[in-house]
């Protein structure tokens, strides 16, 4: 039997709930947990990833955003990341990269023109984005051992990065969303911001997605409307919805978005996430 990993802030909750846990109950549960993905909302783009062999993976770690009441908090609790994916430049999605980076020793997993804008205009650290960790469209990164792969697909948007409010924005080549595959997990398909588009439904044709996370917000992104046609183009087994409600701009609700996946006959679960809230995924869900 290989090394079986757990985070003990996990097993330590699960103790003090019940200090008379059985130690073969706690042997189930390590069992449970490491054959598990963990998913972590941290509103607005912002996701921690959990794989099944212990990596830390984040998307788009804009952790300090305005609706995630702990976001400091969190972003200081953080001590092992393993790599940082990011979609694009822009300032709401690059978020905390940087910081993070620097103290953890993550890698940044973006694409090649994203990465130098990071490590030339933000001062990411140059030897955590070398070749090994950054692509372009359609190519796929083995990541981790073998724990993750990463494969850049299209999304319609702009991006570029800033270096401070009297700085103009520098070039980041183009946006992309990520098919993200985890070793005994699942596969999932984050669209990052982009518009609806016909060629969305190809991103199905090389994997079954699992889990989609989806913009709705509008105005930047899609609404409920299109992301709803997005869905239903790759349909996928599940789908959370992302990128709303940030910002009074951004006026595309989860109740519009439901009701616009009904109208279609969609048939994906529909999972809304609180902010803050962790969900898991086995390798079969």
């Amino acid at each position: 039997m290989g090394v079986v990993v757990i985070h003990m802030s996990i097993l330590a909750r699960v103790c003090l709930a019940n200090k008379r846990f059985a130690p073969n109950d706690v042997f189930a549960f390590v069992i449970t947990m490491a054959s598990q993905t963990q998913l972590t909302w941290y509103g607005h783009a912002a996701f921690k990833l959990i794989t099944p062999a212990g990596n830390v993976v984040l998307i788009d770690p804009w952790l300090t955003n305005p609706v995630f009441e702990n976001g400091k908090g969190e972003l200081a609790a953080l001590k092992r990341v393993d790599a940082i994916l990011l979609t694009h430049g822009h300032g709401d999605h690059v978020g905390d990269a940087v910081e993070i980076g620097k103290r953890t020793g993550a890698k940044l997993i973006s694409n090649y023109d994203l990465a130098e804008a990071m490590k030339l205009v933000l001062g990411y650290p140059a030897k955590q984005a070398d070749n090994d960790t950054t692509g372009h469209m359609g190519g796929q990164l083995n990541l981790l051992n073998g724990d993750v792969s990463v494969c850049f697909v299209p999304a319609f948007h702009g991006s570029a990065v800033v270096k401070d409010d009297k700085s103009p924005p520098v070039y980041a080549g183009n946006p992309t969303g990520l098919v993200i595959a985890i070793r005994n997990g699942p596969t999932i398909y984050d669209t990052g911001d982009t518009a609806f588009f016909s060629d969305i439904a190809r991103v199905s044709d090389y994997n079954k997605i699992d889990i989609m996370l989806v913009c709705i917000g509008d105005h930047f992104t899609m609404g409920p409307i299109r992301a709803a046609d997005a869905v239903k183009a790759v349909n996928p087994r599940a789908v959370i919805p992302m990128h709303f409600g940030t910002f009074p701009v951004l006026t595309g609700t989860p109740e519009s978005f439901e009701r616009e996946l009904k109208e279609r006959g969609v048939k994906t679960k529909l999972h809304v996430m609180k902010i803050g809230e962790t969900i898991t995924f086995s390798e079969h869900d």
